[in-house]
């Protein structure tokens, strides 16, 4: 956990105008009564952007809210003092193993750590580093599909499929949330 008793959780995609923001939203929603700080950045962005109403139009339908959001470059301060990076690619997974090496043994993507990383009880820094997250091989099923360019219905499937995903990953790190999930791609 972080210095300040919390668990810190950052969540990555490309841009960080809808995944990571999606999936940040839905963490803080599910995780309301546990001291959580949920970050969201992206590895390629333009700083300081809103969120596109697409992307505020799928989170209320998943009652969330990501109010104020403002698009944000990850930086070594943000993974620093993370407990977890989950990238919702594995692009981002690749890129912190390059840009930011000293963060890649706690960065995986989400559909990853909902099939692998056993649920609490336990240390969240053994169940992770049980998984060996810097070095294990990404592969196709890990992306969550980017919605970016598409129509409001594509937004929907992606938070749709991101608050079945974040559910699953509040249950296995105690959270105290959500259901278990039935299908977690292999």
């Amino acid at each position: 956990m972080s210095d300040r008793g919390k668990l810190r959780i950052v969540t990555l995609c490309t841009g960080n105008a809808a995944r990571s923001v999606m999936a940040g939203a839905l963490l803080v929603r599910l995780a309301a009564e546990v001291r959580l700080d949920v970050r969201t950045a992206g590895t390629h962005v333009v700083e300081g952007q809103p969120m596109s109403r697409r992307t505020r139009d799928a989170l209320a339908a998943a009652g969330a809210r990501a109010d104020g959001h403002r698009s944000h470059q990850v930086t070594d301060e943000d993974l620093v003092g993370a407990d977890l990076v989950v990238a919702l690619a594995g692009e981002h997974v690749a890129y912190v193993r390059r840009v930011h090496p000293g963060a890649a043994d706690r960065t995986g993507t989400l559909k990853r750590l909902c099939r692998d990383l056993p649920p609490a009880p336990g240390p969240l820094a053994q169940r992770v580093g049980a998984l060996r997250l810097d070095a294990v091989e990404l592969e196709p099923w890990e992306d969550v599909p980017d919605p970016a360019g598409g129509e409001d219905a594509d937004y929907l499937a992606c938070v749709l499929e991101l608050e079945r995903l974040t559910a699953e990953l509040a249950r296995r790190l105690g959270l105290g949330a959500g259901p278990a999930s039935a299908a977690v791609p292999a």
